[in-house]
């Protein structure tokens, strides 16, 4: 007899579970697969089926959705279960806002005296983003976007900031995936160009302007998405019954 496919195959089993790691494991596996769009927004979650998958109890996923419910990820209802938690505009906007007055003054601290290193290591990024563009590589763009951000507050060692920008990182990054096609991520790459010509020229306010520029680019056009796919959106009705509740503080 055929065995029908799990609606889960994109989860992986844990290979040596241990009784204290189990619900970490489940947590982060879950995580992942709600910010890569593996389970989309709005999507009903089916715990036995998980279960089923990962080889785990219902404890373990019980108490992961609870955790990914206080991380804004997933909605527990009583008596109706769970579903992935639809993308909400206004979040976006503020963790933006936050992303780009962090960021913007990342650039201008370590534009002030950029190390040989930091260089070398933003120019092997720029090259491995280049490569993922020309195979249209959506998710390893994505890490190397990520990681090219991350290499400019480590070289700061702000750990403090880093965390900032790690708390708004989950919900941003899902919303940043859904406008991920082959036009976004060659802007990406010349935004992410810019950025550096400016710390490698030692110009802080050019490097900082192009940082701000490239958050503005991404936001703009995440409004533009979120206007055209509302449903994907927990207040998707609200912005486009008013244009003006998406207002981002562009420049």
């Amino acid at each position: 007899m055929k065995m029908e496919a799990s609606p889960y195959h994109f989860l992986v089993a844990p290979t040596t579970p241990t009784r204290g790691n189990v619900t970490v494991y489940v947590t982060d596996v879950l995580r992942q697969a709600i910010v890569t769009l593996d389970l989309q927004p709005g999507e009903v979650i089916d715990k036995n089926a998980i279960c089923e998958r990962l080889g785990v109890s219902r404890f373990p996923v019980s108490e992961a959705l609870a955790r990914l419910q206080a991380e804004g990820l997933v909605d527990i209802l009583p008596q109706r279960g769970s579903t992935v938690s639809l993308v909400r505009i206004a979040d976006v906007l503020e963790y933006m806002l936050i992303r780009k007055a962090l960021e913007a003054e990342a650039v201008r601290v370590v534009t002030g005296n950029p190390s040989p290193e930091l260089i070398d290591t933003l120019q092997r990024s720029m090259s491995y983003q280049r490569a993922a563009v020309d195979i249209d590589d959506q998710h390893g763009f994505h890490e190397r976007d990520i990681e090219f951000h991350d290499i400019i507050f480590g070289d700061m060692r702000f750990s403090k900031v880093k965390g900032v920008i790690e708390n708004t990182r989950a919900n941003l990054d899902r919303a940043r995936r859904l406008i991920l096609t082959p036009r976004r991520l060659e802007v990406t790459l010349s935004e992410h160009r810019a950025i550096m010509d400016g710390i490698v020229a030692g110009d802080a306010p050019r490097a900082s302007a192009a940082m701000r520029a490239h958050i503005d680019s991404v936001m703009a056009e995440l409004i533009t998405f979120a206007a055209d796919h509302a449903e994907l959106f927990a207040d998707g009705q609200s912005l486009r019954d008013d244009p003006a509740y998406a207002a981002f503080p562009f420049g």
